[in-house]
């Protein structure tokens, strides 16, 4: 059996008032035949159950596993583990001075455990498996994750990380693989958090679809730091400033608001909140509270810097705004009937902002590689630096958020792909392909029909010959 002599021999003696002892449980089938042959006096097998995961790694992290007493370690096998297991029986009992019971003083029936309905699409959870387990191999990333959200119910239809584990060999499990990356890891969100930002704008009146901000030369000073886009976007309306993620336009949007504004859009959709799983482990993220903000510190609080969340936290985020508005806790647990949510952004300024959301997927928009052939989708893509003691690393995550069919919104999703490895670590490069791999997939699995045309797009206003004020 692998035991060591001594240790045996030591435990025998240290536990000789016993009626018996373990010497060791769930042996393999080969091992107990071998002892059973042998009739040793006083050695006995005992027959145990062991819980059999037949998702194995696909979904090892969202259920978890047991332990040897089939008491839940992690996930839903922990957190629901009284609810599965059910409560054990008791009987209690007087006994004479032989050990001979001489009378029943009660009994108390076992409680079963009892079924446990879990919202995971095994379908959907197999495609986005396969997706990030591939992300981290072709990009040799450290680790990649995939949510995605029935956006009517807040229920969860996958989560999924790479790498994983298989829950029925745990001889050689090395903990990191355990992790449920979804619901532990942070991360600065980059330009997925701009969406709010714009959002945050309209519903506090500080400008409208037609607003046109001039981002200049494309570089912006803030005392003696700078803000810079990736490329000259000019003089652009709301719309564009998302579709070419401009920093410089967001920035001159925050800082055209109180910093509670910002802040107060951000908490209202989840972010630095939990998400409603229930699952042991969950992350808060970092969220600001300070009483005194720097300029140049509400910029890079409209694009991603100063804040972290969790990849649960933003796909809540994201159904909020598929919901037009609607806040709901998410749930790993099938719902029998609709959740109902709070009103936490107006449906007007959230359908304006789904139809922006929806020009960043076109030939020109940075979410381009999001899109989904016949659907009308709505995507945001995001690249940050890691952050670690005293500044940020040369690592990178790249993300993207989105939400499909825009014209009635079923599905919201995210993906993030942790340390990519090469030139390519742009959410736009990396993240964006497994978003429209994994959501065509869905929607085709869910039977959801294609939208695309069945609404006017939303037109880019050509600045020049609008003459709205500007910021």
């Amino acid at each position: 059996m692998g035991l060591d002599r001594k240790e045996l021999l030591d435990r025998l003696e240290d536990n000789k008032k016993r009626r018996f002892i373990y010497l060791q449980r769930q042996v393999s089938p080969a091992m107990a035949a071998y002892v059973s042959k042998l009739k040793l006096p006083g050695i006995g097998l005992k027959d145990e159950s062991r819980r059999f995961y037949p998702a194995a790694e696909v979904s090892a992290h969202l259920i978890g596993v047991t332990g040897i007493d089939s008491h839940g370690l992690e996930g839903v096998e922990r957190t629901y583990d009284g609810w599965l297991t059910g409560e054990p029986g008791r009987r209690t009992v007087r006994k004479d001075r032989y050990g001979r019971v001489v009378e029943n003083i009660s009994l108390k029936q076992r409680e079963p455990g009892k079924p446990l309905s879990l919202s995971i699409d095994q379908r959907l959870q197999a495609v986005a498996y396969r997706a990030v387990k591939q992300a981290v191999a072709d990009y040799q990333a450290t680790s990649a994750s995939i949510v995605m959200v029935d956006v009517r119910t807040g229920e969860v239809l996958a989560m999924v990380n790479a790498p994983s584990y298989n829950p029925n060999n745990r001889e050689q499990l090395q903990s990191y693989r355990m992790r449920n990356r979804a619901i532990t890891d942070a991360m600065e969100p980059g330009s997925t958090i701009k969406p709010f930002v714009v959002l945050a704008a309209l519903e506090n009146g500080v400008a409208d679809e037609h607003t046109v901000i001039d981002t200049g030369n494309g570089l912006m000073q803030i005392g003696g730091s700078r803000v810079r886009d990736v490329s000259r976007v000019g003089k652009a309306n709301l719309a564009r400033i998302l579709q070419k993620s401009s920093n410089i336009g967001v920035s001159k949007l925050s800082l055209a608001m109180p910093i509670d504004a910002v802040l107060g859009m951000y908490s209202s959709v989840g972010l630095g909140d939990a998400s409603g799983i229930n699952l042991i482990g969950e992350a808060q993220g970092f969220f600001p509270d300070r009483r005194r903000w720097s300029d140049f510190e509400r910029a890079t609080l409209a694009f991603g810097y100063g804040i972290s969340v969790t990849p649960i936290q933003l796909v809540r985020a994201y159904a909020t705004l598929g919901a037009m508005g609607v806040s709901r806790p998410l749930s790993i647990l099938k719902t029998e009937s609709v959740v109902p949510g709070r009103q936490v952004v107006s449906a007007e300024n959230t359908r304006k902002l789904l139809n922006m959301l929806e020009t960043v997927t076109h030939k020109e928009g940075s979410a381009k590689r999001a899109a989904v052939p016949g659907y009308r989708v709505g995507a945001k893509t995001g690249t940050a630096k890691k952050a670690v003691a005293g500044g940020y690393s040369d690592e990178y995550v790249a993300m993207t958020a989105g939400i499909a069919p825009i014209s009635d919104p079923r599905l919201a999703m995210v993906v993030v792909v942790n340390e990519p490895q090469g030139d390519k670590y742009y959410g736009g490069a990396i993240a964006a392909p497994i978003f429209s791999e994994v959501m065509e997939s869905a929607l085709q699995i869910l039977n959801i029909p294609p939208d695309a045309g069945t609404l006017e797009h939303l037109n880019l206003v050509n600045h020049r010959d609008h003459s709205d004020a500007g910021i």
